[in-house]
């Protein structure tokens, strides 16, 4: 097997991580066998010295108008990719050189170069839920899929904010390598190999306890670490020392969501996790981890969220049936 060459490509107001992440993966995986799997170079118009958001300084090893045959280009999110002087001539690159490369990925913002290029038109997508919003309304031509930590769809695979980068590049380096090989090196880099759930379990919850308050502010906090409680509006005023009644119109105003959708919502997100976690959970098993004391009522709150039955969840998308 020949070593693949990885083109990272760095820009002024790259995020640091979105640029170093993959870099890591595919730098681990060439001490894996001899000759390296893998030649990691960083490139940037003009081979241009170029500065992280966070202020790093690095040096590109080529000119992204001279750089030889690629195997994969990664294109990292930052604030600087925003900007049309750095989106417009990227995206005419990539366009250049899409024939010629067998993928094409993005972290994060990094979506908006593919985007711009036109090479991901009716397309699956995704990318930071913050930006979600903004990705969609710019380019709507994009099958845009916010939830999701990385998607891949032919040469085009693209990645949520930041850390999904990684997702995405032990994915990579698995379809390369091999599990093995994967395996090791998130074990090296103190990682999970595979993610289950999605972008939700962490910006939901995140945003929540942004918003809280005072007592509400360690309520938020509490609640998805003990699913299985009873957290009844009236066991969880009790927590807070205030009345069921103004419990519920307190929290109603402070998060636009009654307590019990609250508590329904993230019952429910963590009960997909797990049944898309292999872990050999039953569904009755499952239903009673996440605080519901009668699995048909488990069910019907599942399907009317999820519009399938959890068995179907379990058997469609969970990574043993993949």
């Amino acid at each position: 097997m020949s070593t693949r060459r990885i083109g990272i490509i760095g820009y002024e107001g790259v995020n640091a991580l979105d640029f170093t992440g993959p870099s890591e993966v595919f730098a681990a995986a060439s001490t894996a066998r001899r000759p390296p799997a893998y030649e990691v170079l960083y490139l940037s118009a003009g081979g241009q010295p170029f500065r992280s958001w966070s202020g790093i300084r690095f040096a590109p090893d080529a000119a992204l108008e001279s750089a030889p045959p690629l195997d994969t280009i990664i294109i990292p999110g930052g604030p600087g990719i925003r900007a049309a002087e750095v989106t417009d001539p990227l995206a005419a690159w990539l366009r250049l050189r899409a024939p010629q490369t067998r993928r094409l990925v993005s972290v994060c913002t990094g979506v908006i170069a593919l985007a711009a290029s036109g090479l991901i038109d009716g397309c699956r997508a995704t990318t930071h839920w913050r930006y979600a919003a903004e990705v969609a309304r710019r380019f709507p031509k994009v099958r845009l899929e916010p939830d999701a930590i990385f998607i891949r769809e032919g040469q085009i695979s693209t990645s949520a904010g930041i850390t999904a980068g990684i997702d995405l590049a032990l994915a990579l380096v698995e379809e390369d390598l091999g599990p093995s090989v994967s395996l090791a090196i998130a074990r090296e880099l103190v990682v999970y190999l595979k993610r289950s759930g999605g972008q939700r379990q962490y910006s939901e919850p995140l945003r929540f306890q942004a918003r809280a308050a005072g007592r509400f502010a360690d309520l938020v906090a509490w609640i998805p670490a003990n699913l299985a409680e009873d957290l009844s509006v009236e066991a969880l005023a009790a927590r807070v020392n205030v009345s069921p009644r103004h419990f519920a119109r307190r929290f109603k105003a402070a998060f636009e969501i009654s307590p019990g959708d609250y508590v329904e919502g993230l019952r429910l997100a963590e009960a997909a996790d797990r049944l898309l976690s292999g872990a050999g959970m039953t569904i009755d098993a499952v239903a009673a981890s996440v605080g519901y004391a009668s699995t048909e009522v488990f069910r019907r709150a599942f399907e009317r969220r999820f519009g399938v039955r959890p068995s179907d969840y379990r058997a469609r998308f969970s990574r043993d049936a993949a």
